[in-house]
């Protein structure tokens, strides 16, 4: 019955997948029956085994509604390249998403706006109605799970304890990754600010660094960091995203970066006899594919002071894409 590629809205680009385009099938593919407010989920790279699930569920794309393309592109169009997808996505897909989340979606959060559109085969037989929908995805593009509707959960960008993320090209920090792999940091704790007014970025540094000075030390059973080239980091949280309730940042655990540069370290840092980990997202503690371009900001070191070459007002990014390209696959059913 034809398939979809995944297209994510931030990157404006594409890549075609080698998956099977075109594929008849007895069965429609949920992917084409999904409405505002259902949820999808899939193993396969090429989204044939899509099935609607409950939010509650792990699931990979959330719907915020339909758009049919037909009176811009019409039949005689020509299928539309990586720069006209991101241009479609945009018009008809970003405000769906700013509409189905009340206006409080946070530009900064863990959440982006994704579309799932025809291929070519079922574009030249005239097929223009997209999904467009919201996914949480690692910097490579490489889609994570969620859980529960998009509308109730907190959107700030956190892992749970435990994740490692890798380090990238460019000095950037990229997808979760098995921390016997080189490293860039390791998410040892969740800090949840309180509800009221913004708290300026220096306030947050002063909270984060006591804060996560003693979750430090509990994560690690007091493990002498210094002793092994490691210190402490955290996040903080831009003020467009405090806005609309993001209020959660990470505590981190890296390597002292030599001079601007992040450094990669193997291992994990926590006690073995410790407490067993409370996470929100289990699968999120595994790694995800590897990566071409990931990307990400340096983090906050002990003093507060940047620990990498970016400086941004809110260094809490290590699992969004800024410049790389997403993964976007095609979906037969």
């Amino acid at each position: 019955m034809g398939a979809f590629m995944l297209l994510m809205v931030s990157a404006f680009t594409s890549v075609f997948s080698s998956g099977p385009i075109g594929t008849k099938r007895e069965l429609v593919n949920a992917a084409y029956q999904a409405v505002q407010g259902e949820c999808l989920n899939w193993e396969k790279a090429d989204l044939s085994d899509a099935q609607k699930v409950d939010c509650s569920a792990a699931h990979k794309f959330e719907v915020t509604g339909t758009a049919d393309i037909t009176a811009a592109y019409p039949s005689q169009a020509p299928f539309p390249n990586a720069e006209a997808w991101a241009k479609i996505a945009q018009e008809h897909c970003a405000q769906a998403a700013t509409s189905y989340m009340s206006g409080k979606l946070d530009p900064k959060g863990k959440y982006g706006v994704s579309t799932l559109n025809p291929d070519e085969k079922r574009w030249s037989d005239g097929y223009r109605q997209l999904r467009c929908g919201l996914q949480v995805t690692a910097p490579s593009g490489a889609a994570l799970p969620s859980y529960g509707s998009a509308k109730t959960q907190d959107q700030s960008n956190v892992y749970d304890p435990g994740v490692c993320v890798a380090l990238g090209a460019n000095n950037t920090v990229g997808d979760p990754i098995d921390c016997a792999e080189p490293h860039a940091f390791e998410i040892v704790g969740v800090v949840q600010h309180p509800e009221g007014p913004f708290l300026p970025l220096e306030q947050q540094d002063k909270v984060m660094s006591e804060k996560c000075a003693a979750i430090a030390a509990e994560y690690t059973g007091g493990a002498d960091l210094k002793a092994k080239g490691l210190l402490v980091t955290w996040d903080t949280r831009a003020e467009e995203s405090w806005a609309v309730g993001s209020r959660k940042a990470n505590c981190k655990v890296g390597a002292v970066p030599q001079g601007n540069n992040l450094v990669a370290w193997k291992g994990s840092v926590r006690n073995p006899n410790g407490a067993p980990l409370t996470t929100s997202n289990p699968p999120q503690t595994t790694s995800v594919k590897p990566q071409a371009e990931p990307t990400g900001a340096p983090l906050h070191s002990e003093s507060g002071a940047p620990s990498g070459s970016n400086q941004p007002s809110d260094s809490g990014k290590p699992d969004k894409p800024s410049s790389s390209a997403p993964t976007t696959t095609s979906e037969s059913g």
